[in-house]
């Protein structure tokens, strides 16, 4: 088995507008049962996740916070990677009554189009902060923190390779990850930016793209999938081998 350790995004991939659907989450026990590992990789802030699904035991780890937050459903236990951003950051954009705003354990969240005034108050408090879209999202973290960095972090913690990690997402903020993984899937509804740079797109969209996904990697461990060269767009060479983890090689 080659493919040991499925990765997914959860919205707009294994979730639709929030939820997910029976026959995805069916698959994912098919998925375990076939021995394989799984990992959520998400820009959520745990908190919100948990709230909205409670299957959160399918899962080995869940990267949450777009890199920034381990969790593991197992034990319970929570690993925050990187530093929060300070609590003056998040004043100044209340002052600045930028709304939504959601302040993580890391991550700092709003939509667009407030990443002008957000972008604003960074450069005024001369904060080292980086701004990521989603879809509409707009998140702010600690410079190079990303989904890879984060996907990275726990595949070290669990002595698994990124080589053996298939990834699927459908957002902007998948590329990093889908680029690190050993192969990187894009959802049919993911945007064709993502499309364009994945080694499968499914035929389907959101939960039944991961079921297709699930059950092609179950019958066949993708033996027929055409691996592209890593080192695509979004790859962070420099924080990925300050965690002690190589990019994977396509076999």
């Amino acid at each position: 088995m080659n493919f040991e350790i499925f990765a997914t995004d959860y919205d707009g991939t294994l979730a639709h507008h929030g939820s997910v659907e029976p026959h995805a989450i069916a698959a994912l026990e098919r998925l375990r049962a076939s021995g394989r590992r799984a990992m959520m990789v998400t820009g959520r802030e745990l908190e919100d996740l948990r709230r909205i699904f409670a299957r959160l035991d399918l899962f080995d780890v869940v990267v949450a916070e777009n890199g920034a937050l381990l969790y593991y459903p197992a034990s319970g236990e929570t690993e925050l990677l990187h530093e929060a951003p300070p609590a003056c950051f998040a004043d100044a954009l209340r002052e600045a009554n930028v709304t939504p705003l959601s302040i993580g354990h890391a991550i700092v969240a709003t939509m667009e189009p407030n990443e002008g005034v957000v972008l604003r108050i960074i450069k005024e408090l001369g904060l080292e902060l980086e701004i990521i879209f989603n879809k509409g999202s707009v998140m702010v973290l600690p410079t190079g923190v990303n989904k890879a960095t984060g996907l990275a972090a726990a595949l070290q913690k669990c002595g698994w390779a990124a080589a053996n990690t298939v990834g699927v997402g459908d957002a902007e903020n998948d590329h990093a990850f889908l680029n690190f993984c050993g192969c990187g899937v894009a959802v049919s509804n993911a945007l064709p930016s993502l499309k364009e740079h994945a080694d499968l797109v499914t035929s389907t969209p959101h939960g039944l793209g991961v079921v297709e996904l699930i059950d092609l990697l179950i019958a066949t461990d993708l033996s027929g999938i055409k691996l592209r060269e890593r080192g695509r767009s979004g790859d962070n060479p420099g924080v990925l081998a300050g965690l002690g983890v190589q990019r994977p090689h396509a076999p």
